[in-house]
């Protein structure tokens, strides 16, 4: 979801990570559903010049939860695994937070020339009510599919290049 970039310091925020348990929090993510959102990254990157790329965290770092929000952390992860640096601009980060309930998505300058914040706040928004009814997995597959979409509209291609410019497996961090 967009909003605004400079995050107030939040101590609320920094005893959420704290005191979040992962283990009652991350039952959905088996191994079985990384590879089926794996397999559902590999799918919306079919048919266009775009990377799509998942991370799914429990928690933000403890260091730094105090200052940095969802929005501050999926981009830091935007630029730490290089979803910046894609030929034509067209990476496209989806960030999940568990522990604050949080939905980002990052896009490079060369979609984001072409698509609107509301269009991706509307992605976030759908896909955080699946995920509040319990259905995570089905809602970041709906929503891999819907960045798919949107990405074969501006840069389709009738036949895939060989290759991938980022890796489809989903990144978890503990």
């Amino acid at each position: 979801m967009v909003e605004d970039n400079a995050s107030n310091p939040s101590f609320a925020r920094w005893w959420r990570q704290v005191l979040f348990v992962p283990l009652l929090h991350s039952k959905w993510l088996t191994t079985e559903s990384k590879a089926r959102l794996t397999d559902g990254v590999t799918r919306a990157e079919r048919g266009h010049r775009g990377e799509v790329f998942l991370i799914v965290e429990n928690h933000l770092p403890i260091q730094e939860a105090y200052r940095m929000n969802c929005r501050e952390r999926a981009i830091d992860l935007f630029s730490e695994y290089r979803v910046w640096d894609t030929e034509e601009n067209t990476g496209v980060l989806i960030y999940v937070n568990i522990c604050e309930r949080k939905l980002e998505i990052v896009a490079d300058r060369g979609i984001s020339a072409h698509v609107s914040p509301t269009v991706w706040n509307a992605m976030c928004e759908k896909a955080v009510s699946g995920i509040a009814t319990q259905k995570t997995e089905e809602s970041l597959a709906e929503l891999l599919d819907e960045v798919g979409q949107v990405l074969r509209q501006y840069y389709h291609l009738e036949r895939d290049p060989e290759g991938n410019e980022l890796s489809d497996t989903v990144v978890f961090l503990k």
